[in-house]
């Protein structure tokens, strides 16, 4: 993984290297990314100071652990202009290094990109960015020191600094990159869309970092198609994307197929998310579990409906069927577990034995 980190002021300016730094580029043209991501990106790959000047006297610097620095440039090492005005440059201590006029070039690039743009109403829908799994697995590792965690996330194009959170899809593939262009999340927030495995993950960060996104993020729910389910980590300092990654995962397997439920935060769980420690022979065993486990899926339905609702009627009218349909149904998790559901401290127990049966069949 850490091969595929550029470090520019230790690397000979080899063909290999080239590639990558271009590559690094192309992957950012193919986003929706603004000039915090461009010059925090390009600072991070050139492990130096990074500045963007627009033609109304705008300026964005970023420092290579991903901070803001203030307006004014230091010792500026080599720029390149933009047409019709305005500048890029990197603020290299001592001479340029091998690569940093091919760096330029295609920040150069990417800024002329970026500043051409149409700022309308009817601009396209900003699109999530599919990121190199290489790099969001390094950010999401646990085991990897906090400098290559760092370095992977600015060169994903988010800061350090900044909190995140991880959202995991139960499959991966293009339907993860649909469901968050959907959504509308990009909108509000730096995307970053990768396979892991058999997972989709999103690792996502609002534009302004004034504060986390939401748990679900607003119209997640609305997007998501049937079959796909996701799971929502917590919010965590950057640095700690892992953690997310990992609450992510355990939401997950809370989920289920049904409308109401294919999206979990870990933040809503609470302490239902214990559940997930008890190994899953311990969750298999267990008699109401066992018994739920025999029923049909239309009757757990009606049981995760009415758990959830707490009223008949209501849970009927989230199944789009009639209340007399509901009560049947019951009826059979009634002579499953032996017990009706009347009193609320039976509709827990059905409730912890509904998730014990999905964290048992994950």
């Amino acid at each position: 993984m850490k091969g595929l980190m550029l470090r520019l002021s230790a690397l000979d300016a080899d063909a290999t290297t080239a590639l990558r730094v271009i590559a690094h580029f192309e992957a950012l043209l193919g986003t929706s990314f603004d000039a915090a991501v461009l010059v925090r990106s390009t600072a991070g790959l050139a492990e130096c100071p990074a500045g963007l000047e627009t033609a109304d006297g705008r300026t964005v610097r970023f420092a290579p652990d991903g901070g803001e620095l203030p307006a004014v440039p230091g010792a500026v090492s080599d720029s390149t202009r933009l047409t019709p005005a305005g500048r890029v440059w990197l603020e290299r201590p001592g001479e340029p290094g091998p690569l940093d006029e091919l760096v330029l070039e295609w920040m150069a690039i990417a800024a002329q990109v970026l500043l051409g743009r149409p700022q309308s109403a009817s601009q396209p829908q900003p699109q999530p960015h599919v990121a190199d799994p290489a790099l969001a697995e390094l950010a999401l590792s646990a085991r990897e020191a906090v400098e290559d965690r760092a370095r992977a996330l600015r060169l994903l194009g988010l800061a350090p600094d900044r909190p995140l959170r991880v959202l995991v899809a139960s499959v991966a593939g293009p339907v993860t990159v649909a469901l968050v262009r959907d959504s509308g999340l990009a909108a509000i927030a730096t995307v970053r869309v990768t396979a892991l495995g058999e997972y989709g993950v999103a690792l996502v960060q609002r534009h302004d970092g004034a504060a986390s996104i939401p748990s679900p993020p607003p119209d997640l729910r609305g997007a998501v198609p049937p079959g796909l389910r996701i799971g929502i980590g917590g919010s965590v300092a950057a640095l700690d994307a892992g953690t997310s990654w990992a609450q992510a995962r355990v939401a997950l397997r809370f989920t289920c197929e049904l409308a109401h439920e294919a999206v979990i935060g870990h933040d809503d769980l609470g302490t239902v998310a214990l559940l997930a420690d008890i190994p899953v022979d311990r969750l298999r065993a267990q008699p109401d579990v066992q018994a739920l486990g025999g029923l049909a899926e239309e009757s757990l339905a009606a049981l995760a409906a009415f758990c959830r609702t707490g009223s008949l009627r209501q849970a009927a009218a989230e199944l789009h069927l009639h209340h007399s349909s509901v009560a049947g149904r019951l009826a059979h998790v009634e002579k499953a577990l032996g017990r009706p559901l009347t009193a609320p401290e039976d509709r827990f127990r059905a409730q912890l034995a509904l998730y014990a049966l999905r964290l048992a069949s994950g």
